[in-house]
């Protein structure tokens, strides 16, 4: 597997696409495929991390696919290592022409530099693509330039996913991502109200940089770690308002008919379809034959993926 590394340890001379790359939807993989039919260099990926909206404005961002979710998904569209270089306060100073010169073309040894059509980059995103094309004009060094990618709902973006998933539309947004939208977490310890009732839950520790989607009942996929095996759950993701509408929101997953340890465990989660928004109940017995329901309707949404 390809992995994380810093500039200074990157294998070149290189066919370099530059972006954020968050979702890898569709107009991402047209970007990459620029740069892997190069392949007389090692096609690669760089990324800033953090965000630099994120070191500027002290703004969070939330990613679709944090940096190691990426790896598998870039080693099999052909990209070889994926560069984090580090932004801060520094690098966000150093103009457009220098970040081409000492990181692009020094640093990483860029022959191929490919971008989106509307990259913007260097102190105050002053740079663009014809920044790029003067500073490599008398270099052997070529420029690819990818159009913005729509379809009839307009431009594929990040952004348009990550609406997509706040809707709980998740048809939609596997139909931008070419993929299903999953995340993973490790199960920690819980208040084990869900197993007195006879309804067993895995509560999950998420990274909080991830973008999760919104708040209700799933019918979810649920893998283990070390393990491809899918397995059939219901998961909920945000408050707990019958058991405490004081908690903050959390993610539960129930294994449908299965009764394993999974304490300590990591799982991969992903969502399959909303069964229903959040309600609170008047009590637990409500919520065990709710949940009861809930088991059953995703169970009928399963059939159609067997």
């Amino acid at each position: 597997m390809i992995s994380l590394i810093s500039p200074s340890e990157i294998k070149n001379p290189t066919s370099i696409a530059i972006g954020s790359f968050d979702g890898l939807h569709a107009g991402h993989r047209k970007l990459i495929k620029s740069v892997v039919e190069e392949n007389q260099f090692t096609p690669t990926i760089a990324s800033f991390w953090p965000h630099p909206r994120e070191v500027l404005y002290n703004e969070t961002r939330l990613r679709l696919d944090l940096p190691d979710e990426k790896l598998p998904i870039l080693e099999d569209l052909g990209i070889e290592q994926l560069v984090l270089i580090p932004f801060d306060k520094s690098l966000s100073k150093l103009s457009a022409e220098r970040f081409v010169r000492d990181i692009l073309i020094n640093q990483l040894q860029a022959k191929i530099i490919s971008v989106g059509a509307n990259f913007k980059f260097g102190f105050r995103r002053s740079g663009d693509i014809n920044t790029i094309k003067n500073t490599i004009k008398d270099t052997d060094i070529k420029l690819k330039i990818t159009p913005i990618f729509e379809d009839k709902e307009g431009r594929i973006s990040s952004s348009r996913i990550r609406d997509l998933l706040l809707r709980s539309d998740l048809k939609n947004a596997f139909k931008i991502l070419k993929r299903p939208y999953s995340f993973k977490g490790k199960v920690v310890k819980g208040k084990g109200i869900g197993k007195t009732i006879g309804w067993p839950t895995a509560n999950l520790e998420i990274d909080g940089r991830k973008f999760l989607p919104g708040e209700g009942v799933y019918a979810a996929w649920t893998t283990l770690e070390n393990s491809k095996q899918k397995i059939e759950s219901v998961m909920n993701l945000g408050s707990q308002p019958t058991i405490n509408p004081l908690l903050p929101s959390a993610v539960e997953v129930h294994l449908i008919n299965k009764d394993i340890d999974l304490y300590d465990l990591n799982l991969s989660v992903e969502p399959v379809e909303k069964l229903r928004s959040q309600i609170q109940f008047k009590n637990i017995n409500q919520l065990s034959n709710q949940i009861k329901k809930d088991r059953d309707k995703a169970l009928r949404i399963f059939k159609n993926y067997i």
